[in-house]
């Protein structure tokens, strides 16, 4: 008769298989993390562009209105998976901090080292509130219905005002060449870029400038409308994504 192994014997090797499997589980997530932030910051870039990059383009008009509803995409998406599959309600804080950390890395590291902006001119635009409240939102109701219309408009309507602390100082007048500008387009004139038409920097030329000041609230409430239309799409763009198929055996 054969001699019987004991189970301990196999004890150390099944907690190593165990440690390496965790190890390339870890490995995986921050490769995927690099990916993610490498893809959203990629898909801003490409369409707020620079009404993000650049401070004097953060004007009352088309700012408040572009970046909520470009910047809501991902959350959306990402809420879909993580809510759906795993019942974590923090895809849109996720989405919005690793976008802020890959925006910073490239402002500091390419714009200001490289090209020698100053960090004042290129700050990115911050929607960390917006993005607590579309969770907070998510998590309390558990309905895509009323998060799409009260997140996605509190997404849009918190943008400007949380903002504003940051780059409110420079919309400041001041006088230039006996011109009455703001500090922000001061930095337009002192740093030209030249791969970008002269004509485009000249950003508020629009029918909302006939509301006069109130063109900064109007741009918010159409923005916030854009965002609850925007969400469910995206919200199913990312259950789709998700989805697990197999394949059957023949």
């Amino acid at each position: 008769m054969s001699a019987q192994i004991p189970i301990s014997t196999f004890k150390p090797y099944r907690g190593e298989k165990a440690r390496l499997a965790r190890a390339y589980d870890y490995l995986i997530l921050v490769l995927a993390l690099f990916l993610f932030i490498g893809s959203f910051h990629l898909h801003f870039a490409l369409t707020v562009g620079d009404w993000d990059f650049w401070v004097d383009w953060k004007d009352r008009q088309w700012w408040p209105l572009v970046t909520p509803l470009i910047g809501i995409t991902f959350p959306a998406a990402v809420q879909a998976v993580l809510w759906d599959k795993f019942r974590l309600p923090l895809g849109a804080t996720l989405c919005v901090a690793a976008l802020l950390l890959g925006t910073w890395v490239t402002r500091v590291f390419a714009y200001h080292y490289w090209n020698f902006f100053p960090i004042n001119m290129v700050l990115p635009a911050t929607m960390v509130p917006g993005a607590l409240v579309l969770d907070t939102l998510l998590m309390l109701t558990n309905s895509l219905t009323i998060t799409s219309i009260f997140g996605g408009g509190a997404f849009a309507l918190l943008f400007y005002p949380t903002n504003w602390p940051i780059f409110g100082m420079f919309h400041q007048a001041v006088d230039y060449h006996n011109s009455q500008l703001s500090v922000a387009d001061v930095f337009g004139f002192q740093y030209i870029r030249t791969g970008m038409p002269e004509y485009l920097r000249i950003i508020e030329r629009g029918t909302l400038r006939t509301y006069g000041q109130y063109a900064t609230p109007l741009s918010a409430f159409c923005s916030a409308l854009l965002c609850s239309l925007m969400y469910p799409l995206w919200w199913k763009i990312g259950k789709l994504f998700a989805n697990t198929s197999y394949l059957k055996k023949i």
